[in-house]
């Protein structure tokens, strides 16, 4: 009693009271932390409250229940996963925490579920890899309606002798009857037509010779031996013919590097000889000159008709080939009306009457008789060499056709184009694009580059000219060099051209029969030589005939379209989420939604810890010393209010040092304690360091 009556003289609070206060201290000051998180987020059960305007009038508020926030998030990553497998749709999840009292059940269904997830998106690559790997699917569509007749070009192997170079061709032909002479003793002046007079010294003025050469490739003493074996057999002492070559040589512009153009066999020596010397000849002609004269064309076509009605000279063109001379285009881009056909078989097709006689042309560029015919569209140029066959004379040619259709995919289904114009290469035959005429136009855009002339049998650009080795010594050397590169695709032509996306072909089988027949043969003979003022020397070889039809007018017509697309790409992704887990796309949902949980819980935390880290005073020596530093006078009301003057009084010469320094460094996050706390606690440190 009386140490209660010294307190009450000396203004202190009786000892229960301030036990009283020590115990609700606690509770006080548990409440911190949570309002220390207040403003970097909420998390899911936490409040935040704020200081007053008046520091006397705050007063510890009692805990309430939770009140739901705008947006809530929960406080640790296992309280997420258990909310996730506890209400989720998707089947499994459910058992990860309701048998997690049995931690095998719970580890098995964690390994089942982990490697189901992992078989899923395993399927979820091959279904994405198979859709990025673009694959088409190929649809044959059979259809019948009528049908626009194709062009149909013939031509009749016979290089035609200008008047304007026939001069020219006469002094070549007396050169190669005479080299031919010389390297075999064949006497063939009359068979070119030449007379065996002097050379003139035409020989020696005439640039790349035709020689007979040695095989490099084969030793002397191999040349020895097989020689020795054929003089045993046959007892005449001859060389043997694999050990030499004909041909002539070739050299660059300074006359640095040469090399023989060489063949082991005599004719295709001679021909390929006469024709390079024919092309620098045929590129002497002016460019204004036609090719024939209007009355020499009607030699080669003795009759023509067409679904039973004869034809008219509107109904074809020509022009000339360097090699398979006079060339007619049946049915072609400069008819008017295209011809239609309406029923197949052979009596609605086109039907030709052609003279094949060999008469007043060039020999060794043609070594064969008859007709070349070939099919193709109207838009695009006839390409005898590539796609053409040979007419036998004497016999009847019955060409069937069948047409069919082409359309691919470009892009990134396939390397094709539309029309041409993603293609380096530009169309010198202004026509419609087509790979032969791509790979045509690139190898003459080389040779203009490199030889510095066009080749006379694809089209020139402007303001170029043909080569003629009398303007352009070398172009031969450059011409065989590119020929070699373009053969072996180093010129890049092959890759450069791609294949067009849209393309029309025709199928074609051919059938052959003796016509006339001999008993047919001599009416037949009479009424072509009376209609046409011709007469026919060797009636067997100077005709043929030529039928081109369509077997059917049915065509086919195939088409490529994705295999993969994004509907069938997101219906297989369905199907295997169904497959492994049973779930449909609000499941898929509540996935990203788990996921963005995580970030944002991820984020919180990392918040948090970088706060309490650089932000927080008393968390570091340098928060420290700053805070020690400052005086509690200058601190702001709004984080610290000022203590009332009753505490500052109670508070002895010796106790007074320990209120200068600052609160605990948790209360700068958080409104500080009201005021009657702080002189509680000012009085509880006083009485506990009484003696």
């Amino acid at each position: 009693m009386a140490e209660e009556k010294k307190r009450e003289v000396l203004g202190l609070k009786p000892k229960g009271d301030l036990i009283r206060e020590a115990e609700e201290r606690p509770l006080q000051r548990s409440q911190a932390p949570a309002l220390a998180l207040a403003p970097a987020g909420l998390m899911k059960g936490d409040k935040c409250e704020e200081p007053g305007p008046d520091p006397k009038s705050a007063a510890p508020q009692l805990p309430t229940e939770e009140e739901e926030a705008l947006i809530e998030f929960h406080r640790s990553y296992r309280d997420l996963f258990q909310f996730f497998c506890n209400n989720t749709t998707i089947h499994g999840a459910i058992r990860l925490v309701c048998s997690q009292h049995n931690r095998m059940k719970t580890a098995f269904w964690a390994v089942l579920w982990l490697c189901t997830f992992g078989m899923m998106y395993w399927q979820f690559a091959l279904l994405f890899e198979e859709y990025f790997s673009y694959p088409v699917s190929l649809n044959i569509n059979l259809n019948s309606d009528k049908l626009v007749f194709p062009a149909v070009t013939v031509c009749t192997l016979n290089p035609y002798r200008y008047t304007q170079i026939k001069g020219e061709l006469e002094e070549l032909d007396r050169i190669t009857a005479k080299t031919l002479f010389d390297l075999y003793k064949y006497n063939s002046f009359n068979t070119l037509g030449g007379h065996p007079r002097g050379r003139r010294g035409l020989r020696e003025a005439l640039p790349h010779p035709l020689q007979l050469l040695g095989d490099p490739d084969s030793p002397p003493a191999a040349r020895r031996a097989r020689s020795a074996a054929s003089s045993m057999r046959d007892n005449n002492p001859q060389v043997n013919w694999k050990d030499w070559k004909i041909g002539f040589k070739l050299c660059n512009q300074n006359k640095s590097d040469c090399f023989y153009q060489t063949y082991s066999s005599g004719v295709d020596a001679v021909r390929e000889w006469y024709r390079f010397h024919y092309i620098n000849i045929l590129s002497r002609l002016p460019d204004s000159f036609t090719s024939l004269e209007e009355d020499k064309l009607g030699n080669f076509i003795f009759s023509c008709r067409f679904n039973q009605a004869s034809c008219s000279q509107a109904n074809y063109s020509h022009f000339h080939h360097p090699i398979y001379g006079n060339c007619y285009t049946f049915n072609g881009e400069n008819n008017s009306n295209l011809w239609m056909s309406s029923m197949p078989g052979v009596n609605n097709g086109l039907s030709l009457t052609l003279r094949t006689e060999q008469n007043d042309f060039i020999p060794l560029l043609s070594t064969v008789t008859g007709a070349r015919v070939t099919v193709h569209g109207q838009d695009e140029p006839a390409f005898m060499d590539d796609g053409g066959f040979n007419l036998r004379p004497g016999v009847e040619t019955s060409i069937s056709m069948r047409k069919e259709a082409l359309d691919r995919l470009g892009g990134n289904y396939g390397d094709c184009t539309y029309n041409g114009s993603d293609v380096p290469v530009k169309n010198l035959y202004h026509s419609k694009y087509t790979q032969q005429v791509c790979i045509h136009s690139c190898f003459q855009e080389r040779m203009v580059k490199e030889c510095g002339c066009a080749y006379i049998f694809y089209p020139r650009p402007e303001h170029v000219e043909y080569c003629d080795y009398r303007k352009h010594d070398s172009w031969g050397y450059c011409y065989y060099k590119l020929q070699g590169a373009f053969a072996s695709d180093r010129l890049g032509c092959f890759t450069k051209c791609l294949k067009p996306c849209s393309v029309t072909s025709y199928k074609l089988s051919a059938g052959y029969s003796r016509w006339p027949s001999v008993t047919s043969q001599d009416w037949v003979f009479r009424m072509l030589s009376l209609q046409n003022n011709y007469t026919i020397k060797n009636k067997r070889n100077g005709v043929a005939k030529l039928n081109v039809f369509f077997k059917e007018l049915n065509y086919k017509t195939n088409s490529e379209s994705p295999s993969v697309t994004m509907v069938t790409l997101l219906s297989n992704l369905g199907s295997q989420w169904s497959l492994w887990f049973g779930s449909s796309v609000l499941s898929v949902v509540e996935m990203a939604e788990l996921i963005f949980d995580l970030m944002v819980i991820t984020f919180l935390m990392l918040l948090r810890r970088f706060r309490s880290r650089y932000w927080s005073p008393g968390r570091g020596g340098r928060g420290a010393q700053e805070v020690a530093s400052t005086p509690a006078s200058s601190l702001p009301s709004s984080v610290c209010p000022q203590l009332p003057s009753s505490a500052s009084s109670l508070a002895t010469p010796d106790t007074s040092p320990t209120l200068t320094a600052p609160p605990p460094a948790y209360a700068t996050l958080a409104p500080c304690p009201a005021p009657s706390s702080l002189a509680g606690a000012s009085s509880s440190v006083f009485t506990l360091e009484e003696p």
